[in-house]
């Protein structure tokens, strides 16, 4: 099985094996620094290695009409948990076939870092299922060094509902994923990592998601988070503001996220409060490009290429896998806005959050 081309049957193999023999990158060359903020102003250490940790679940894909959103009662474009069985029942009322990936919005983004030529690792939580096994093995063949937990319990699902306008809806069954235990952490979970990545979701487990930030920080790690989703931050919002504070030093939000954790619908006084908040405060605004603060600079990053979208899903995960992986390379804050872009640009272009190689390959030439 490979990310973004589905599910084929479990094949053996051991995985330290494959890890050995993956594909192995060149030293990227070093983009030249554009802008006087660089991420040498901002890394504590020479580290390299980025480590994701969240939810490892398997992505269900469908495309359907607005209407089909409104009949499960639930917002557009936000992110509600569920059980298995709602999304077995909701699948059955679909109009077409769906597409199976391996996804997470955490894994996505480690992923990313991955074909990039960068030092990857996910920590994460799936099942002792066929699922769980591919899981593995696809993040090893993706330039990934898995950390997987097990469980007896199924590998956990995302049901994404595609509309016409590329907007996604996520329904989430966390499955083994929410078995993860802060005494899980493990000391060395996060050991010589420059940035420690963690998605929002997290915060629907506020024990892990704490002892996960501690253990980062114990590391010497610089903190990324990911708002996720702005349904997230409606119901998670005091422990949010709390963790931010004492524990983050990157933090990225797209426009609703940013709204419903500020309480700004301006764009600017929005980017100006999560400036507030964070070293690093990144605010994503979809087909118009993102900005990107630091100690009092404001960077405007444009978008690449037209504003056409097939699919949004992803396009957050991708975004941070470029920003963070040119942070730890040294480059400047601009280039790492712009390979951000780049790879959001690009999953946008297909169905899932898997960016192809022809995609991948685009991307590197930024490199050079």
């Amino acid at each position: 099985m490979e990310i973004g081309a589905g599910f084929t049957i479990p094949w053996s193999g051991d995985i330290q094996r494959m890890l050995k023999s993956v594909m192995v990158f060149e030293e990227m060359p070093k983009m030249p620094k554009v802008g006087s903020m660089t991420a040498t102003n901002i890394l504590k250490n020479d580290r390299q290695l980025i480590v994701g940790i969240g939810s490892a679940l398997v992505d269900i894909l469908i495309h359907e009409e607005d209407e089909f959103i409104h009949k499960t009662g639930e917002a557009k474009g936000g992110m509600t948990l569920v059980d298995n069985t709602w999304i077995e029942r909701t699948l059955a009322m679909g109009s077409g076939s769906a597409t199976i990936v391996a996804g997470g919005s955490a894994c996505n983004t480690i992923v990313g870092v991955g074909k990039l030529g960068g030092t990857a690792r996910f920590v994460g939580k799936c099942g002792n299922d066929k699922w769980g096994r591919q899981y593995e093995e696809d993040l090893v063949k993706q330039n990934v060094e898995p950390a997987l937990l097990r469980s007896d319990s199924p590998t956990g699902r995302v049901l994404s509902i595609i509309t016409p306008d590329a907007q996604r809806t996520m329904f989430t069954y966390l499955g083994a994923s929410a078995e993860t235990h802060p005494e899980d952490i493990a000391a060395d979970s996060f050991a010589d990592a420059a940035v420690v990545h963690i998605e929002g979701y997290l915060l629907f487990n506020p024990d892990l998601i704490r002892a996960s930030l501690e253990a980062a920080k114990t590391a010497g790690a610089l903190v990324s988070l990911d708002l996720a989703s702005f349904t997230v931050v409606e119901q998670s919002l005091d422990l949010l503001e709390e963790l931010v504070a004492d524990y983050v030093d990157i933090l990225i939000a797209n426009e609703d996220e940013a709204r419903a954790f500020t309480g700004q619908a301006d764009e600017d006084l929005a980017l100006k409060a999560l400036a507030e908040k964070a070293k690093i405060a990144v605010l994503k605004i979809g087909p118009r490009g993102s900005y990107v603060t630091c100690a009092g600079e404001t960077i405007r990053i444009q978008p690449l290429g037209d504003s056409a979208a097939l699919d949004t899903t992803g396009a957050g995960d991708l975004w941070a896998a470029g920003f963070l992986f040119g942070l730890v390379q040294g480059y400047s804050l601009e280039k790492c806005g712009q390979l951000g872009s780049a790879c959001g640009y690009e999953v946008c272009q297909v169905t899932g959050a898997n960016i192809p190689e022809d995609g991948w390959n685009r991307i590197r030439k930024l490199l050079v």
